[in-house]
């Protein structure tokens, strides 16, 4: 009974162990990597621009009917950042990517609106959420853009302009 005990003992802190490594290896990944903002566009406030001085934002492109184009002096600003700069959805609607079927010709206005403002297109997208379909995900593969997960989610800080998600950017700036 005694030998039972000590393995499950063994078993249960080589477990743990290993866990520890695994968090203390995910932390040091995120380190490294470059930061990110979400959610960025003219009608969302972002001081977590200049807070966390992130290298990669996801930029809406047609936020609350409001797009791109419409704010010329917004998108000189956010190309003197000198920063990556990647789409994060069109409208930015609830989980817009998995709901809704989205045709060739709504990317291209979205992609349209990006080029506008920063001279080129995008090269990575973002689904807002992180929810895609099947067909969504198929699309913007079509369109030779670089596709953004869950995992990018884990190995990356992705911080949230307005402090807009379920973790707050002050946690996620600690780990």
């Amino acid at each position: 009974m005694k030998k039972v005990i000590k393995k499950t003992i063994l078993i249960i802190r080589s477990i743990l162990l290993a866990i520890l490594i695994l968090l203390i290896i995910l932390i040091l990944i995120r380190l490294v990597t470059p930061t990110e903002i979400d959610d960025v566009s003219p009608g969302i406030p972002c001081p977590e621009i200049e807070i966390y001085n992130p290298d990669v934002l996801y930029i809406i492109p047609d936020y609350n009917d409001h797009p791109l184009s419409f704010y010329p002096e917004w998108c000189r600003y956010i190309l003197s950042l000198d920063k990556s700069l990647s789409l994060h959805g069109i409208t930015h609607t609830y989980r817009e990517f998995l709901y809704l079927n989205i045709s060739q010709e709504e990317l291209d206005y979205g992609i349209s609106e990006f080029e506008s403002c920063f001279g080129y297109e995008p090269e990575m997208f973002k689904p807002p959420q992180l929810a895609i379909s099947p067909e969504n995900k198929q699309l913007i593969k079509q369109n030779n853009l670089e596709f953004r997960t869950l995992f990018n989610q884990i190995t990356h800080k992705v911080y949230h302009c307005n402090d807009s998600d379920r973790i707050p950017n002050s946690i996620i700036k600690i780990f």
